[in-house]
């Protein structure tokens, strides 16, 4: 028994739970009111585990459940870890890291973790494959969500406004953008509903490759246990956002950083770590479909169904609506990782160098962001 608990910790799935002690670490710290960077550091830690069993629940739970359902849980809780942590930020008022954390999962999804994926994959092989229709879809509902991103930055400079510094906590824009705001946040709710119908139903196919039990290397798990681990995943993580988010201003000062630079780049990868290199590993194993899926869709599901819902949440939460408004640094970044992801999966095949200048690509850019 406990050799099968050490090699499933070593193993590629299993190192996420090396660092649930940092749980208690977090919570004990806060309580003694210890300086602001060791709780960020290891609260940010700790939601590291706490998402990883959230995605494994979730996953387990939407195997048992047949494809339709399943694919709903997966919407619900696929990206529950940055939905929970911006909750919490937009509830202080925090709104440009609520946006910068956002904008950095979806950078941190088509640049740093397809870039990994692509490299680690391609490493030893000449090229690897994968579904270019089902990429192409999903790259194109990021296309969307970037033009409507993009358009509240233009309606605010057109009017002689100026776009938020990255320095800023939460900058209001009038009831014009934030009405605009909500418009669009229903749109892209709308869109990403139809991609559903697209990607569960009328083209499942294309989606969903098969997979069988030895693919998988696991007993699959009750419905029972599924369920009460993820009620358990959902109370940790919370814990551990809230923890995490009261600590950094603190720790931004502190660690002469931006909340917009922890923001974009911090909290945005420890969300989803776990995730991020479930890709890289299947990357390995020439699964590219997979890969490809986890980097591209889940920034999808990002832009048109987190954002949405944190814009519409932000008209009953914090002191003011969340207006749909970008800085400077997030527009083009944006836009150049979405045009990229669309370059990259428009072949449906990929090598290690194009992975090398993904990573590149956002090395650069959380360069930037640490000047910004």
């Amino acid at each position: 028994m406990l050799e099968r608990i050490r090699s499933f910790l070593l193993s590629g799935g299993g190192w996420p739970y090396l660092l649930t002690p940092f749980i208690p670490v977090a919570v004990t710290l806060d309580l003694v009111h210890a300086p602001d960077t060791a709780i960020f550091a290891s609260s940010a830690l700790g939601v590291v585990p706490t998402a990883a069993l959230m995605g494994r629940a979730t996953e387990e739970l939407a195997e048992r459940s047949g494809p339709g359902i399943g694919g709903l849980l997966n919407v619900t809780f696929g990206n529950a870890p940055e939905l929970i942590i911006a909750l919490f930020a937009l509830d202080a008022g925090l709104y440009e890291v609520v946006k910068a954390s956002l904008i950095g999962s979806i950078l941190g999804n088509i640049l740093l973790v397809l870039g990994a994926a692509m490299a680690v994959g391609g490493a030893g092989r000449r090229v690897q494959r994968f579904n270019r229709a089902a990429a192409s879809s999903q790259s194109s509902m990021l296309l969307v969500a970037a033009m409507a991103f993009t358009l509240p930055a233009i309606y605010v400079l057109v009017e002689g406004g100026s776009l938020p510094a990255p320095g800023a906590e939460a900058v209001p824009f009038g009831a014009k953008v934030e009405q605009l705001s909500f418009a669009l946040a229903v749109v892209l709710g709308l869109t990403y509903l139809a991609g559903l119908v697209f990607s569960l139903k009328t083209h499942r196919e294309l989606f969903n490759p098969p997979t069988d039990e030895e693919e998988r290397g696991h007993v699959p798990w009750s419905v029972r246990r599924a369920v009460l681990l993820l009620a358990v995943a959902g109370l940790a993580v919370a814990g551990m956002s809230e923890i995490l988010v009261h600590s950094i201003s603190g720790a931004a000062h502190s660690a002469g950083l931006t909340e917009f630079f922890i923001g974009a780049v911090v909290v945005a990868v420890v969300g989803n770590a776990a995730e991020h290199w479930v890709a890289v590993l299947v990357a390995r194993k020439d699964k590219m479909d997979l890969a490809v899926g986890i980097a591209i869709g889940s920034s999808a599901q990002i832009a048109l169904f987190v954002v949405p819902v944190l814009v519409l949440a932000s008209f009953v939460l914090g002191p003011r609506p969340m207006p749909l408004v970008l800085n400077g640094f997030e527009l083009g970044a944006v836009l150049l990782a979405v045009l990229i992801a669309n370059g990259v999966t428009n072949e449906g095949e990929s090598t290690w160098f194009e992975g090398v200048l993904l990573l590149a690509t956002y090395l650069v850019l959380a360069l930037a962001f640490a000047f910004a």
